[in-house]
C-alpha cells in the first residue's frame, strides 16, 4: 500500500513534480502579457497537481487522501486545458506540447490506479 514508501519516492508525486518544472521552464521564457494571463494559470494548475498529492499523502484517513487525489486529477485536467490554449496561441512548440501531453496521459493513468488502491482501504492509515 502507498504508506510503505515516503512521499518523495511515490511515482505519481515524482512525475507531477516533473510536469510542474517542465511547465515552469516553458512559461518562464514567454513575453510579459502571455506569461501574466495564460502562463500564471498554467503554472498554478501544473504545480497544484503535486501539491494536492502531497497534501493528501499527509492526511490520516484514506478517504481524505482519495479526495485530494480527486483535486489533483482536476488540476491535471486544468493543466491540459492551459497546455492546449498555449499551443493554439502559438506560445509553445509542437514538441513541447507532445512532451507535456504524454506526461499528463501517463500521470492520469497512474493517478487513477492510485485512487483505485485508496478506494480499497477504509479507515485510518494503520488499518
Amino acid at each position: 500500500m502507498p504508506d510503505s514508501i515516503p512521499l518523495e519516492d511515490l511515482e505519481i508525486y515524482k512525475l507531477s513534480l516533473e510536469i510542474g518544472e517542465f511547465v515552469w521552464n516553458m512559461v518562464d521564457k514567454w513575453e510579459y502579457f502571455p506569461k501574466r494571463t495564460v502562463g500564471s494559470q498554467f503554472v498554478e494548475a501544473a504545480d497544484s497537481i503535486a501539491a494536492n498529492i502531497a497534501e493528501g499523502y499527509g492526511r490520516y484517513f484514506y478517504k481524505d487522501r482519495k479526495q485530494f487525489c480527486y483535486y489533483s486529477r482536476g488540476s491535471l485536467m486544468e493543466t491540459k486545458n492551459w497546455l492546449t490554449k498555449s499551443f493554439t496561441r502559438k506560445l509553445i512548440t509542437q514538441e513541447e506540447f507532445d512532451t507535456v501531453i504524454e506526461k499528463l496521459k501517463v500521470l492520469h493513468f497512474k493517478l487513477n490506479n492510485y485512487i483505485k488502491k485508496l478506494k480499497q482501504n477504509t479507515g485510518s492509515i494503520s488499518s
